[in-house]
């Protein structure tokens, strides 16, 4: 079994040459490391090749999706391993995912991410989506603990620090360039359980990511980018009648949701992103997708149940009081 590395980045050198020097150290170490350069000022490519990476060079930021795509294109490996520059993963990361790909139906293998310089909180486990179209990684910012150390089917997970087979590129496509960055991999994922191709989270496989990194979560270009790629998974995924059987669960998520951005200072980023989101939504061409309400309404029970058991967060507390 041969595995490829891919690693995105743009800029912050200091962190591509931690986990490219991790990779190095691996009890298992890939067949290639592929470092996708977005035109990095920082020395970043250089840096990578001096380190034995192969470094493809795009010369402009044409953002996460194009780059993580460009990546498996060109590697070579039974299995592709998708890494973020801003993480970390200890020696035996590689060999602890590698045991579960050997089961046939599984599609991908994920890590637990824990929280960088953070001792013991979690970054979160896997992601799961409402009908509201808002998304969430399962165990973020909650202390670690038994409940997050158990092996499970997982369709949505992070392409933070995970492997993938090939042929699943193959089946579902690649990620969805229009998102550019945050949330592709959640509609990744979405792609992934239609076509009923899940994977395992395995949480004996430990990163720790810092997050956010390039640009921070709630600066305003990243919020824009959220609140547009959320109505890009509606205009997508969701069915020609999607106001009528989903309408009020995606206002009052994507109200909440802003009501948070404007807490932390980027209701206006909010918006322009809801504006952007809306004026790409088409009707025409939409098709009703078989298991979409099954699918969504299974990760509400999840993320239901998860809220409940380790405390809710206001935002879920609420959606779930109003819908």
């Amino acid at each position: 079994m041969t595995v490829s590395a891919v690693i995105p980045n743009w800029n912050r050198r200091q962190l591509l040459e931690q986990i490219l020097e991790d990779l190095r150290a691996q009890t298992r170490p890939p067949a290639e490391v592929i470092v996708v350069d977005n035109g990095s000022t920082d020395g970043s490519a250089e840096a990578a090749e001096c380190a034995g990476a192969k470094v493809i060079r795009l010369g402009a930021n044409k953002g996460f999706s194009h780059a993580v795509n460009r990546g498996i294109v060109e590697s070579a490996g039974e299995w592709v391993a998708i890494l973020n520059n801003d993480v970390r993963v200890g020696p035996e990361w590689m060999e602890r995912l590698l045991p579960e790909a050997t089961a046939e139906d599984c599609w991908f293998v994920s890590s637990k991410l824990m929280r960088a310089g953070e001792s013991g909180i979690l970054d979160g486990a896997y992601d799961l989506l409402c009908r509201g179209a808002c998304a969430w990684r399962a165990g973020n910012n909650r202390p670690d603990g038994p409940g997050w150390n158990v092996p499970r089917k997982v369709f949505f997970v992070p392409f933070t620090a995970a492997i993938f087979r090939r042929a699943l590129f193959e089946r579902v496509g690649l990620l969805d360039e229009e998102f550019e960055s945050y949330l592709e991999d959640v509609e990744f994922g979405l792609r992934c359980a239609l076509a009923g191709c899940s994977g395992v989270y395995q949480p004996k496989a430990e990163a720790y990511h810092l997050g956010s990194a390039t640009l921070g979560f709630w600066n305003p270009e990243t919020v824009r980018r959220l609140s547009r790629n959320q109505m890009l998974i509606v205009a997508k995924h969701y069915p020609r009648n999607w106001v009528r059987r989903y309408g009020w669960q995606v206002l009052v998520a994507q109200l909440l949701w802003g009501a948070l951005a404007a807490r932390h200072g980027a209701g206006w980023a909010w918006f322009q992103g809801k504006r952007e989101g809306v004026g790409r939504m088409r009707a025409s061409g939409r098709r009703d997708n078989v298991g979409l309400h099954d699918i969504l309404a299974a990760c509400e029970s999840d993320i239901r149940a998860l809220q409940e058991s380790t405390g809710y967060d206001l935002f879920w507390r609420l959606y779930f009081a109003l819908t």
